[in-house]
């Protein structure tokens, strides 16, 4: 296994080498973007696959459904190759990796069902991905073509792993033994959650702080430099909502508040890069309890959160991934529920769809974009309708 992963880690790097002088052109003068060549990748089987993260040695990683589209599974993409990372249940039990993880020395992380009933019947976050049906979901730690490791939780049944960086710290979230009061009488919360990290090996687990008052939170993603933003509030239902009632950031054992852009919900924190600017999504009605007009926010480094608005005509947009160069890639929707994956750039939000005029089908959401300005989402293939996952890959005008 060792010797695999070596002779897999030295074909990425001339994989990455290969590519870096074109796209870290292409990332450093966006302006010279004139389209993106669609790439559809594999599936398990089925007929539905998604791609939420790219690093950049061009590993993709995401879900996608065995034949029958019963269950997703984890899967990872690279060199021509789609693996299935399986679920902790058993092949009958779903898995995914669902945020963004940066990290290129062959960790994903992501969430599975264990195939155990959950005793307080609880949907956990976990059900806002795939359907639980009750069973007990956990965090794991798995390298990319196999092995997967259940993280531990803080005492209680659930947890949840949303990124890993290059030290392979994961961060996410978990549950200890608390009955909290704050849980939400319209959902089947009943532990009280917190953020966590855990370690690289030993997988020990560590709870982070809140802001003053709070009961409840999550940490949605790293950087290198150990930096973890999430968020802060009350259990509410798991996710979303007053759980996020704090957008933060944990740096040096300390938790900062990011601020927000009109309201105390829904602030949502998505990615971070090594520079430290946040991206996400935040809520901009105080009296906007579902989350249907949440815009996608910029918090650069050194400023305040900044409002990105949402593609012409639509009342909701989503930013789910920052890279070093500032390009920010997400999703918007209109009233009717219709989304467009959208890339947001020098200052302008731009959808995806009018810079890929070759491809006939439907680019739905973009959910990561690495250094080299590579773009991942999921999609509708117009020759079969199956729901894809996809890598958009730019390409340059000449100078």
């Amino acid at each position: 296994m060792r010797q695999l992963s070596k002779a897999l880690f030295a074909a990425a790097c001339c994989a990455a080498a290969a590519q870096t002088a074109f796209a870290a052109d292409a990332a450093r003068h966006p302006n010279r973007i004139t389209s993106y060549r669609i790439t559809i990748l594999s599936s398990l089987g089925g007929t539905n696959s998604r791609a939420n993260s790219i690093n950049d040695l061009g590993i993709v990683a995401g879900y996608s459904k065995p034949a029958g589209n019963a269950v997703r599974h984890a899967s990872v993409w690279a060199f021509g190759q789609q693996f299935d990372l399986g679920s902790l249940g058993g092949a009958g039990y779903n898995s995914s990796v669902a945020w963004p993880v940066k990290n290129v020395v062959g960790l994903v992380s992501g969430i599975t069902e264990t195939g155990q009933q959950n005793p307080l019947g609880e949907t956990w976050s976990c059900g806002f991905f795939f359907a639980t049906s009750g069973n007990v979901c956990v965090g794991f730690v798995s390298n990319w073509w196999g092995g997967m490791t259940a993280l531990p939780t803080l005492g209680g049944y659930n947890g949840y792993a949303a990124g890993t960086n290059n030290w392979g710290e994961t961060i996410g979230w978990a549950e200890n033994t608390v009955h909290d009061p704050t849980c939400a009488a319209d959902s089947d919360q009943v532990l009280q959650f917190r953020p966590v990290k855990w370690d690289y090996g030993t997988h020990r687990i560590h709870e982070l702080p809140l802001i003053a008052g709070d009961t409840a939170g999550a940490a949605t993603a790293i950087n290198d430099r150990h930096q973890i933003v999430g968020i802060s509030g009350t259990c509410d239902q798991a996710v979303g909502r007053r759980t996020a009632t704090h957008a933060v950031l944990w740096s040096d054992g300390h938790v900062t508040d990011l601020g927000n852009i009109g309201a105390e919900l829904w602030n949502t924190p998505g990615a971070i890069n090594q520079r430290g600017d946040v991206v996400g999504f935040a809520g901009t009605d105080p009296e906007d309890i579902d989350g249907n007009f949440t815009h996608a926010f910029l918090k650069p480094r050194n400023g305040v959160m900044r409002d990105l608005g949402t593609l012409p005509g639509d009342i909701s947009s989503t930013a789910t991934g920052v890279n070093e160069w500032g390009q920010v890639v997400g999703y918007s929707n209109d009233a009717a529920g219709r989304l467009r994956a959208f890339l947001w750039q020098d200052g302008a939000m731009v959808e995806l769809s009018s810079l890929a005029p070759e491809f006939a089908g439907d680019l739905v959401l973009a959910t990561d974009i690495n250094n080299f300005g590579q773009i991942v989402g999921r999609g509708k293939d117009p020759d079969t309708g199956a729901i894809i996952a996809f890598v958009a890959t730019p390409v340059l005008r000449q100078r």
